[in-house]
């Protein structure tokens, strides 16, 4: 398959192209990386979370939105949809890059996790990407500097001058609807975690709520949690059955019917302290090829409306 990141980077010109529209900001830096604001300093919106959401499964998805009901209020929904989810969800999308640099903090998703290939995941699917240019979307409350550049530069094996970074806060519009967008890749993550074949993994759709705007980042970040893990759905189509479909939905968890906000707070708002396992979307539909359709899971509008303030 082609490289994840050339892919992204025509994706990343053609949101240059449209910065206007989208409401995001691309400033270029002194190393010549290019950093581009989609919700941190700028306002970003829809629009700019579906298109951030696109470079991060490295155009191998395609990214819609639609108008649903939560507890009775219509709410924007995100749908994502990829027959290619071991590369666009695990090598590209999926949030595995943890940056501490110099005081600043963030977390990356995107094909640049591919230049590294040290998750599990590139293992698992056997792939790691080899290309000029870095992809990498990055889930922050400041911009990022040089110093960031240079350390994913060094990382990814790049030049700064090769660097492409999205920097969004989870706490803006942009921020919720890229959120919104992961209950695809939350199902394949679950299905591998619990020792499924990625590549048997043939076509994944998902869906889940925008999450109000909050005003605050753990907010948002507990907010959009409660999106997936109590609203998001997902239907996987995969090639072989297996004794643990029943484990995916975050309905299978000791934590669930909790609230993010509770959950973080008592792991001291350390994400690596959760266990992976309530990561997940609240229901899913597998259907194995040629076998049984399984429907396990529920989505759960009370704790939603309670998340939401609705």
């Amino acid at each position: 398959m082609e490289s994840l990141n050339r892919t992204a980077t025509d994706l990343v010109d053609e949101a240059l192209d449209f910065a206007d529209e989208l409401n995001v900001a691309a400033h270029q830096l002194d190393s010549e990386a290019l950093v581009v604001d989609f919700g941190v300093d700028v306002p970003g919106g829809v629009e700019a979370g579906m298109m951030l959401a696109e470079i991060q499964t490295a155009g191998l998805a395609t990214v819609q939105s639609s108008l649903e009901e939560v507890a009775g209020a219509p709410l924007t929904h995100v749908e994502l949809s990829t027959d290619h989810p071991a590369m666009a969800l695990l090598c590209s999308q999926k949030a595995g890059w943890e940056l501490s640099v110099d005081g600043f903090e963030g977390l990356g998703s995107g094909p640049a996790r591919a230049l590294v290939a040290e998750e599990e995941e590139f293992q698992r699917v056997g792939y790691r990407d080899d290309f000029e240019f870095a992809v990498l979307a990055v889930e922050t409350e400041t911009v990022p500097d040089e110093a960031v550049i240079e350390h994913v530069a060094e990382r990814a094996g790049v030049s700064e001058s090769g660097v492409f970074v999205q920097a969004f806060s989870t706490a803006s519009l942009t921020g919720s609807v890229a959120m919104a967008a992961r209950a695809a890749e939350l199902a394949a993550f679950r299905l591998s975690e619990l020792g499924y074949d990625p590549l048997d993994i043939l076509s994944v759709n998902g869906s889940a709520p925008v999450a109000p705007v909050a005003d605050d980042e753990e907010t948002a970040i507990a907010r959009t949690n409660d999106a997936l893990a109590y609203g998001g759905q997902a239907h996987l189509v995969v090639d072989e059955p297996f004794d643990r479909f029943d484990e995916v939905p975050s309905t299978a968890t000791d934590e669930y019917d909790t609230p993010f906000a509770e959950i973080f707070a008592d792991a001291d708002w350390d994400f690596f302290e959760v266990p992976e396992s309530v990561f997940a979307p609240a229901q899913v539909t597998i259907d194995v090829v040629g076998g049984d359709t399984h429907v396990l899971g529920d989505v759960n509008d009370e704790r939603l409306a309670e998340s939401f303030g609705l």
